[in-house]
């Protein structure tokens, strides 16, 4: 599944990212469901679950079900979050194919989300990705808070550049750098994703913006312009953070799909199909989502 330059790949993240902070909890058959139906939509690359533990996020609990109903779909790259050793073994016991792993630039942040100092989980990943990787497994990587913190604030990029570093030399395929509480600004955005095209190029890279303060697609449209390739995005705008009281939803799928092919770009998905799969969601959890293009799609 090759990224072409007039293509823009698109990670599916609402069925993880996006239904971890929703107060109604699926079934794990309507979380299948709704993974079928973005894949009938067209997403090749989804975030499908986490083996995390179910005190901690109950509405991703059961993920190895997720994993087991989903396993014929042999071509789609179905990703389940791995915080630690115990969801390698758990990931591994199951047979998924492709995870991801997780830090963050803060250390308050990084606590509050997995109980380590962003040094500690380094430490821990250092030893977990290579272990993946050598039995098999894809390895993606999230770097949250890169452009600021609910609990510390603005983040120097130094810090960023550091966690980057590092997470491509353990041999994370691709990272994705996380505006995990919306509040980048475009000039921010430009500088930064400048820098790393400067010394990392934006090959592995991704970009995964919240809309709290409505700039995402400014600021997607900024990272495009200098060479990303790869974005985030949750359907409908699923989501928020459970340790980021505050911010808002993701940058919502279909939103992506509308700037991106205006530009020119080809997605390979289906919006009315999302638009559907928007609906069909958002009656499962009970709430009006809060996309504009979905509010206006009538």
């Amino acid at each position: 599944m090759s990224v072409y330059a007039d293509s823009i790949k698109i990670v599916e993240v609402g069925p993880r990212d996006g239904l971890q902070n929703e107060k109604q909890i699926l079934s794990v058959a309507d979380r299948i469901e709704f993974i079928t139906r973005l894949i009938g939509a067209g997403h090749k690359f989804l975030e499908a679950g986490s083996f995390v533990s179910p005190k901690a996020i109950p509405q991703l609990q059961d993920s190895e079900k997720v994993w087991e109903g989903l396993s014929k779909f042999d071509e789609i790259d179905l990703s389940f979050l791995v915080p630690n050793d115990k969801g390698l073994e758990r990931a591994l016991e199951v047979k998924v194919k492709s995870i991801s792993v997780f830090t963050a630039t803060s250390d308050t942040f990084n606590q509050k989300n997995i109980g380590m100092t962003v040094d500690e989980s380094l430490d821990v990943l250092r030893k977990l990705v290579p272990t993946a990787l050598q039995k098999g497994l894809k390895v993606r990587g999230y770097i949250s808070t890169a452009f600021g913190c609910p609990y510390e604030g603005a983040q120097a990029p130094v810090k960023l550049y550091k966690i980057l570093r590092e997470l491509l030399s353990f041999g994370c395929y691709e990272v994705s750098v996380g505006d995990t509480i919306g509040s980048a600004h475009p000039q921010q955005v430009h500088d930064v994703f400048n820098d790393i095209q400067s010394e990392f190029g934006l090959d592995r890279i991704a970009g995964h913006f919240h809309d709290t303060r409505g700039a995402a697609l400014v600021n997607i449209k900024t990272a495009l312009d200098l060479g990303l390739r790869v974005v985030d995005a949750s359907v409908g705008g699923l989501g928020g953070c459970p340790y980021a009281a505050g911010s808002s939803g993701n940058v919502a799928t279909e939103e992506v799909v509308w700037l991106v092919e205006g530009l020119g770009f080809r997605t390979g998905i289906d919006l009315p199909k999302l638009l559907e799969a928007a609906e069909w969601v958002e009656k499962k959890i009970g709430r009006t989502l809060k996309s504009k293009l979905f509010l206006a799609r009538k």
